[in-house]
């Protein structure tokens, strides 16, 4: 009697020590049923505010900004609704921003100016090399200058450029190899002054990139500079009258 009631006893013990230990590891690694359905309704709300901002980037055509919303949109919310809407018109959008960003960043590399020199008025047309990126940059100058007329040249810094007499420039428009007849000032400073202004002038409006071949007096060094030009604005370089002798 004594041996089947702890028989029994420690059975019916057993079977509760079981069923806590299941229930305790249950509530350890198994997510509340009302908290794992408590989080798709946040996100939705969170993916429907991205996609109303979105939307009104769109609308006032703010493309910077709606590209930055609308890829964050698909990043964040793979496969929802909102970036299957953002999808169908992001790629345009980012398309045009980028397109417009890169012909700012073009434009920028210019600078224009109307200033008196040398007992006249001269404007200027300026854009330095983009490459190299490093070391003196070497100015490409446009001028137009009431008393000197047109010109086109390179101003650098130190000692100048190697050129004797009239020298030939290894360059390229767009890829297109080309020869620059260039010569040294008999002033001495640090510039070559392009022979044929008019004919570089007419090519440089066409192209988007040039580059010129000089040698550096300061080390005899060669470097191949490379100028952006494919935001000049022609409208910009004001033209000047000529001094009347």
């Amino acid at each position: 009697m004594t041996a089947g009631f702890l028989r029994n006893s420690l059975f019916f013990v057993g079977l509760a020590l079981l069923a806590a230990g299941c229930s305790q590891q249950g509530g350890v690694n198994a997510p509340a049923p009302a908290a794992s359905a408590a989080k798709a309704p946040a996100i939705d709300q969170a993916a429907q505010r991205d996609l109303d901002t979105y939307r009104q980037l769109v609308r006032i055509h703010n493309d910077e900004m709606a590209t930055t919303f609308g890829e964050q949109i698909v990043h964040d919310y793979p496969g929802s609704a909102a970036a299957k809407e953002v999808q169908q018109t992001l790629p345009e959008i980012a398309k045009r921003y980028h397109e417009n960003a890169e012909k700012n960043r073009l434009a920028g590399l210019w600078l224009y100016q109307v200033a008196p020199m040398a007992g006249g008025t001269q404007s200027t047309a300026v854009i330095y090399n983009s490459e190299p990126a490093v070391g003196d940059k070497v100015r490409m100058v446009l001028r137009r200058h009431t008393e000197w007329g047109q010109s086109a040249f390179l101003f650098g810094s130190g000692k100048g450029f190697v050129c004797k007499g009239t020298c030939t420039l290894p360059a390229t428009f767009d890829g297109k190899p080309v020869g620059i007849k260039a010569f040294a000032p008999p002033s001495g400073e640090p510039a070559l002054m392009i022979k044929d202004d008019s004919a570089f002038i007419a090519m440089l409006k066409k192209a988007k990139k040039i580059t010129l071949k000089v040698t550096l007096k300061d080390n005899d060094r060669s470097e191949e500079l490379l100028y952006e030009v494919g935001g000049f604005d022609p409208a910009k370089w004001l033209p000047l009258e000529k001094k009347k002798k």
